[in-house]
């Protein structure tokens, strides 16, 4: 199965603003699923974001993997080992004592969206010791010319919050302007609404397959 790095990779190929916002809120919906469950991923990566493609349907849904390092949140007690790949591990995670929250997989969402619409890293060092240098020497993931839409950085910004208390949460994400405001309906494709009706009308006709996501097309990519 393919994984989001086929995008992440390859910026020769288009990806069109409503694609980019479909793909972003199936993850943020993943993550408020797995995170109500009490968990932390701990390595959120584009690799471990897996595009399935059901022949046929025309539809792509993203599917979180990979929970070898999944474990139960613990923010009262010190973590003696971190885990998670180093361009998307979250600013805590170089500090000691070491605390570690959802607000972790949260700003490694971050990290994934900034690289979807960038190709590249916010920080990006070959080791643990100089990327923590890196993240400790600055305030804060300063915005580039290619984050046109403010809505879209306000959110990025947020998720990539140095300090875990202030990142969002996944819900709260959810409820950002960048998927509630008029503007994303506007950006809604033809076929997102022509594939969100067939859902519909599946359902009509019997279709117990059918879920609140399938007819939703601001959820279709």
């Amino acid at each position: 199965m393919l994984t989001l790095s086929i995008i992440t990779k390859q910026p020769q190929i288009p990806f069109p603003s409503y694609a980019v916002r479909a793909l972003m809120k199936q993850i943020l919906e993943g993550m408020r699923a797995f995170h109500a469950s009490g968990f932390v991923h701990r390595d959120i990566k584009c690799d471990n974001i897996l595009l399935h493609s059901p022949p046929g349907s025309g539809r792509v849904y993203v599917k979180i993997s990979d929970f070898g390092f999944a474990k139960k949140e613990d923010t009262i007690n010190v973590q003696t080992y971190i885990a998670g790949t180093i361009p998307f591990m979250a600013p805590e995670l170089f500090k000691l004592p070491t605390i570690i929250s959802q607000k972790v997989d949260m700003y490694a969402i971050g990290v994934i969206f900034y690289k979807l619409i960038t190709h590249e890293y916010p920080v990006d060092y070959p080791n643990v010791k100089l990327q923590g240098k890196a993240l400790r020497d600055m305030p804060k993931i300063e915005r580039l010319q290619k984050f046109e839409n403010d809505i879209l950085w306000d959110l990025l910004s947020k998720l990539l919050e140095f300090d875990p208390i202030e990142r969002i949460t996944a819900a709260e994400a959810l409820q950002h302007s960048f998927f509630t405001s008029l503007q994303e309906f506007d950006d809604i494709s033809p076929e997102q609404q022509d594939l969100a009706l067939q859902a519909a009308a599946a359902e009509l006709e019997g279709n117990e397959n059918i879920t609140e996501f399938d007819k939703d097309p601001t959820f279709i990519k």
